[in-house]
């Protein structure tokens, strides 16, 4: 997918995403949760849903998506043959991890192949909040940008923090140093990159409970600045 396919929101897939809100007085706050891996995107995002978010993680859809008897799962197996085949025939996901965080052009690839599938659930899942009535809808991905899915947006939010912590959280997980280097150097320099479409930076390196209030502080004024009551 190219950066300029990729910014294109088509009128059809604007209308999916509005069209459950339309006997609504507003619809739900859309802010894109985007940041490296490692700096606590879900945690962050956990924490929007306790103050009255509904929460989409796109790597949950992804999964979903690629699961066995779906056809993303079957396109995968049909790119990246049997380098990436458990021996039960079906996708062997730390295999393919491997691959394609070592090779741009393998992970280009599956991009093209999972992130047209992730994209109509997510609409269809912000079209779910607005019919509830959610006060915000926080969609959590982190190819929120080079994905397209920040054009769906009205915020952005970048979540970042220091090496040692995302190393630290990395191996926290279980994933042992020489992998965690091998991702977050394909990340390359992504918060360069998205800070300039940032509209709110959360830096996530100090203690739990402090960063959980400045997420809640954020949200408030978020929906405070849009017109909305503060969520408690």
């Amino acid at each position: 997918m190219s950066g300029d396919e990729a910014d294109t929101v088509t009128a059809d897939e604007a209308g999916a995403a509005s069209r459950a809100s339309a006997g609504a007085a507003r619809r739900a706050l859309r802010i894109g949760l985007t940041g490296p891996i490692g700096c606590g995107k879900s945690t962050v995002a956990g924490w929007l849903g306790q103050h009255g978010a509904a929460v989409v993680d796109a790597d949950e859809i992804a999964r979903a998506v690629t699961a066995p008897g779906e056809p993303a799962h079957e396109a995968i197996l049909a790119r990246f043959g049997d380098a990436v085949r458990a021996p039960d025939g079906t996708l062997d996901r730390a295999s393919l991890a491997r691959l394609v965080f070592a090779d741009p052009a393998a992970l280009a690839d599956l991009e093209a192949i999972v992130h047209p599938v992730v994209r109509p659930r997510i609409l269809e899942a912000i079209a779910a909040a607005d019919a509830k009535g959610m006060p915000a809808v926080v969609i959590e991905a982190i190819k929120l940008v080079e994905g397209g899915l920040a054009e769906l947006c009205d915020e952005v939010w970048l979540v970042e923090c220091g090496p040692a912590a995302q190393r630290r959280r990395l191996a926290g997980r279980g994933m042992d140093a020489a992998e965690a280097r091998r991702r977050i150097a394909a990340q390359g320099d992504l918060v360069e990159r998205l800070r300039p479409r940032a509209t709110r930076v959360l830096r996530t390196d100090g203690r739990p409970d402090v960063v959980s209030s400045a997420a809640q502080s954020l949200l408030e004024l978020a929906l405070e600045e849009r017109g909305s009551e503060p969520t408690r």
